[in-house]
């Protein structure tokens, strides 16, 4: 069916503000399926309250409204619109996680859309039900021949109370309409249900719960697929989570395509899922199924369907190169799969499933530092707040490379002298899994624990385990060599089994710089292939790159050809994590496309599959390798850029800036010296006195009694904290030298070898931030905020005010000259954070970042201009501040509010301090400060603040 020349335009419905359960990966389909339908003429209108995503930008719509997901707003939007003479056609809701479908079906009840005459598009309402409401989709189920769970639900304690007694122990707790498993739960133990049922049946919005069997330790499978109104099919991919059944796919290692699954059982599941989506309707667009398998006897039940993208699309798109979200959007307005081209190879038909000659792992990325006291376990509610992909040619370099790009002080999944190896520690994690048993099973093979022992307490498919315990047997191999006599091929193949030269070097008690030299000599280089949908039948047009090494026999060329024009590499910041979220991959992309209307060639690292910067359309050519020294350093040996830009990827990027400095690399825009400027505390704060600035009193320590002597001079309270560390890590404010002791200690447990950082704490101070671009010469400023909350809550967490509400005019003066000041005075080229505390009359600077910050984003969608774009051209060089006419569009202000995920751990208290513990944030247009909103806020800023 060609597409429906009726639709003229379409509403996307976003999904708001970052949260555990519902992250970037909307950002980057819906930015995708904006994209897809403006290609085909549609104009685009989109609503999602998120300032800090590509989503939300000009570049991706026609019209953008930066709006709470309510129906009011809905109405508004399309209310406008038919006033325009340009009424809103259609609505995709498929684009935005649950807030978009909730909002959708909300709409649908109330009549919205049929008064508007707004079709809806891309999904069934009707499937969407089934799909959410545990109890249909059951019956649904059982109807269509597809087992299920035994279990029924409960609109009430006593029904639930009913049915567990006809089910018997252990069982399952699913709340219908609920996203990441919000509520759900293993119940064990007669004595637990009564309280985990109360919890799911309030956690419901409709106020019920599916009571069924527990499968906890059965296999977990998904498949992503594809349907078109004429009814063909195609799966993009098989996923199967490395973890069994009862730890939430979010929160599994999962692998793509499935390793461990028969081509009888992969055929049963594909008709299955053929068969369940047709069941549930007969609407086009995507779709992803989940299945457990029973190892004992291969018996398959279905566990649920999402009809629309999801967490797993995005990973799907990212593993196979094939863009879901794209050719879903074109479904939706009519198209079928038999009449579109697959973009990666511009060729061949987007009706083909995808082929692939590589494995994909993907590790997700937690924060429970962030939440004290909070449960660590992994179960049925989802706990992640992001995760990294690894791509190569086998399980076990695709699993390394996964590691290396998590952030959290690995160089892989072992062999860097951290591993536990008390066996009672190791046998606990191995039976009740947390973010770390991955590590804990490499542990478990290297102190020897038998590899029954490892199956029967983590119920790990033996396949698994055996990759990892061939690991170990490596090592042990490695280890008995000197590097010098490390023969060849057993070099080579701990390259190919994905180990860093760091861990080479650990292995052989030499210096990671000696290995790389070594295997140079030894002409073991990588080599960069393509992921191209196809498994190479046929060519890509796509650049979109990952690294491995291989024979020359079996893979001899190398697939990234470089090209003679000018070059600049944009490093990208890995895995979404508390401190450093999706803004930055909003400046990275901005960052990458004023960089080509600069005339260069754009070459993107990054390993976050959720993105847009992950996105092989995004740049000239995509690397997706984790941010970690040695694959960075590689790529730039084999492109030869002009330089690199490290301050679009939050802290991540900016680690690299020293390495890049030492051996030589141009670092594109601030340099290192002033990078560094900021981070050492001393050579920062002479500066400030150079220039006559105030400063809160400070001193650097490295041990717990050089900080009680301190003390006695600053005098209490004081803030505490390690330098080089993003989002307020380890942060804490101390009153007493009792407090500050435990602190020391602790920073000096958890980050060995850093400067303390003790800051007299100005108590009763307004905390306010400025960001402005410079270009050595000459700064102008972006945006001067001020915080809601007073000073102590992190930046991050507060809620921001753009213009300041209260600030005298003098106070905003001097918040402008000191930044303007500081900028020059570190020859800043690029963008520049200062943050400020305010005390009778007198502006102190705590801190400045010559980086993008995360209030970035913000300022530039609430005064409407690019200023990542302007930044990145004065980084290159292209442009002079002076070059560029300023508008900033200003009505009003607006109000930066912080989302947290508490939720998730519901025995942790909401305290804000100087530690950030925010996973998202909405933006909110106030006219004047009697606004509602404003003055419950400002009423509350208080509430929260603790040390």
């Amino acid at each position: 069916m060609p597409k429906n020349t009726s639709i003229k335009s379409v509403l996307i419905i976003g999904s708001g503000p970052i949260v555990i359960g519902q992250a970037c990966e909307f950002d980057y389909s819906g930015s995708q399926a904006a994209r897809s339908l403006r290609e085909e003429g549609i104009e685009v209108v989109l609503i999602n309250s998120n300032p800090a995503t590509i989503m939300t930008d000009p570049i991706s719509a026609d019209h953008v409204y930066l709006l709470p997901l309510e129906k009011k707003y809905i109405v508004e939007i399309l209310e406008k619109h038919k006033a325009m003479g340009r009424p809103i056609d259609a609505v995709l809701p498929t684009m935005g996680g649950q807030t978009a479908l909730n909002l959708a079906i909300d709409c649908d009840k109330a009549g919205i859309w049929k008064k508007y005459e707004v079709d809806i598009i891309g999904v069934d309402i009707k499937a969407i039900e089934t799909t959410e409401d545990r109890e249909k989709f059951r019956l649904k189920m059982l109807e269509l021949g597809v087992n299920v769970c035994q279990g029924r639900t409960a609109r009430s304690f006593l029904e639930g109370k009913e049915i567990a007694q006809e089910i018997g122990f252990p069982l399952v707790i699913r709340p219908s309409f609920t996203l990441g498993g919000t509520g759900g739960g293993f119940v064990e133990k007669e004595e637990d249900f009564d309280k985990a049922l109360n919890y799911g049946l309030h956690a419901s919005p409709v106020h019920e719960v599916l009571v069924e069997q527990s499968v906890m330790g059965w296999k977990e499978y998904e498949l992503e697929l594809l349907r078109d109104s004429k009814g063909n099919f195609i799966i993009i991919c098989s996923i199967e989570n490395f973890d069994p059944m009862g730890v939430h796919t979010g929160d599994s290692i999962t692998v793509a395509p499935a390793m461990t699954l028969p081509d009888t059982l992969y055929q049963q599941m594909r008709d299955l899922s053929i068969k369940m989506m047709n069941g549930i309707g007969k609407f086009a667009g995507g779709c992803n199924v989940q299945f457990s398998v029973n190892p004992a006897d291969d018996k398959i039940i279905a566990i649920e369907i999402n009809p629309r993208v999801s967490r797993s699309s995005a990973l799907a798109s990212k593993a196979t190169g094939y863009p879901i979200a794209k050719i879903a959007a074109k479904m939706a307005i009519g198209y079928d799969l038999d009449e579109l081209i697959n973009p990666i190879t511009g060729s061949t038909s987007a009706f083909f499933e995808p082929s692939i000659d590589y494995v994909i792992v993907k590790v997700p990325r937690w924060n429970f530092d962030k939440f004290k006291g909070a449960d660590r376990s992994l179960g049925l509610q989802m706990k992640s707040v992001g995760e990294a992909m690894g791509i190569g040619r086998n399980f076990q370099e695709a699993l390394q490379k996964a590691c290396q790009s998590l952030e959290i002080r690995r160089n892989g999944l072992g062999a860097d002298g951290r591993e536990l190896r008390d066996q009672e520690a190791i046998k606990h994690s191995l039976a009740h899994p947390s973010w770390d048993r991955l590590f804990h099973i490499y542990d478990a093979f290297k102190i020897g624990l038998s590899f029954k022992t490892i199956q029967n307490l983590t119920k790990i498919d033996a396949w698994f385990l055996k990759q990892i315990e061939e690991l170990i047997e490596l090592e042990h191999q490695i280890e008995k060599f000197d590097l010098e006599d490390l023969p060849k091929d057993l070099l080579l193949t701990a390259k190919q089994k994905g180990y860093a030269d760091r861990q080479i070097a650990h292995l052989l008690g030499t210096k990671e710089s000696k290995v790389y030299d070594r295997r140079k000599a030894l002409g073991i280089n990588r080599v960069y292939k393509c992921v191209d949908t196809c498994a190479a039948e046929f060519e890509a047009k796509t650049p979109y790159y990952y690294s491995t090494f291989n024979t020359s026999q079996e893979f001899p060329d190398n697939e990234s050809v470089v090209s003679d024009r000018k070059k600049v590499v944009v490093l990208g910041s890995g895995p979404n994590r508390i401190g450093q979220g999706i803004e930055f991959d909003y400046s990275c992309v901005h960052g990458v496309l004023a960089a080509k209307e600069a005339g260069y060639e754009t070459i993107m690292i990054n390993c976050n599959p959720e993105t847009v910067s992950t996105d092989p359309d995004i740049s000239d050519k995509l690397y997706f390798e984790p941010v970690f020294w040695e694959h960075v350093f590689d790529i730039i040996e084999h492109e030869k850029p002009e330089g690199v830009i490290v301050q679009l990827g939050g802290q991540t990027a900016l680690k690299m800036a020293e390495k890049l400095e030492k051996y030589g690399v141009k670092i594109i825009g601030t340099d290192f010296h002033s990078l560094d400027w900021a981070e050492d505390r001393g050579r920062f704060s002479s500066l400030l006195e150079e220039l006559g600035i105030p400063y809160p009193k400070f001193g650097t320590v490295r041990t717990s009694d050089a900080a009680v002597e301190l003390s006695r001079t600053l005098g209490f309270p004081l803030l505490v904290r390690p330098s080089y560390v993003l989002g307020g890590q380890s942060m804490k404010i101390v009153i007493n030298e009792k407090e500050l002791e435990q602190h020391v200690v602790k920073i000096l447990h958890d980050i060995p070898d850093n400067n303390i950082l003790l800051d007299h704490f100005l108590e009763g101070a307004l905390e306010a931030e400025a960001d402005a671009i410079c270009d050595g010469e000459d700064a102008y400023i972006i945006g001067v905020m001020e915080h809601i909350e007073p000073a102590g809550i992190h930046s991050g967490d507060s809620h921001a005010a753009l213009p300041p509400f209260d600030l005298t005019a003098d106070e905003i003066r001097q918040i402008e000259e000191h930044t303007r000041k500081i900028a020059l005075a570190m020859n800043v080229k690029g963008l520049i954070n200062v943050q400020f505390a305010v005390k009778d009359g007198v502006v102190y600077v705590i801190e400045a970042n010559p980086r993008a910050s995360r209030t970035v984003p913000f300022i530039c969608k609430a005064y409407q201009e690019p200023y990542v774009n302007y930044a990145t051209k004065l980084m290159l060089g292209d442009k002079k501040v002076k070059d560029f006419d300023f508008k900033p569009v200003k009505n009003g202000w607006a109000i930066k509010i912080p989302v947290f995920s508490f939720n998730k751990f519901p025995n942790v208290n909401k305290e804000l301090g100087p530690e950030m513990k925010s996973t998202g944030e909405a933006i909110y247009f106030i006219k004047d400060l009697e606004d509602e909103f404003f003055q419950k806020i400002y009423g509350e800023r208080n509430l929260y603040l603790s040390r």
